[in-house]
């Protein structure tokens, strides 16, 4: 894969969009990312999983995409959770704290079943 190659695939399931992130999520791909982000919203799809696994590499930018939306998700009723990080991205969301900010699986399971959970 090349390195500013980057990729992102959603899936329905139910109520919840499953965002499966591929490649580098930085500066050039991070528009895209954001274009995604707001298609959902406007399609009223405010509970959002991201899917971390064959995501290699994270900036600052890309950072800044989960941070530009998490407010905007929550106040909509939704919420986003984060499941299948890799060791490397997760140690970068751990030493920013995004882990307060943000509910991180280890599975997509485990973020599914929490949805699921708090629709009861």
């Amino acid at each position: 894969m090349k390195k500013n190659n980057f990729a992102a695939n959603i899936l329905q399931r139910n109520d919840i969009a499953i965002v499966y992130l591929n490649g580098y999520l930085d500066a050039h791909s991070a528009p895209q990312l954001e274009d995604e982000i707001n298609e959902l919203i406007k399609n009223n799809q405010n509970n959002i999983i991201f899917e971390f696994s064959n995501l290699e590499y994270i900036s600052s930018a890309g950072l800044g995409v989960f941070m530009t939306f998490i407010e905007q998700i929550r106040d909509l009723g939704g919420d986003l959770k984060l499941s299948n990080m890799t060791e490397k991205v997760q140690t970068v969301f751990d030493l920013l704290g995004f882990n307060i900010l943000f509910e991180i699986y280890n599975t997509l399971d485990e973020a599914v079943n929490k949805f699921n959970s708090t629709k009861l």
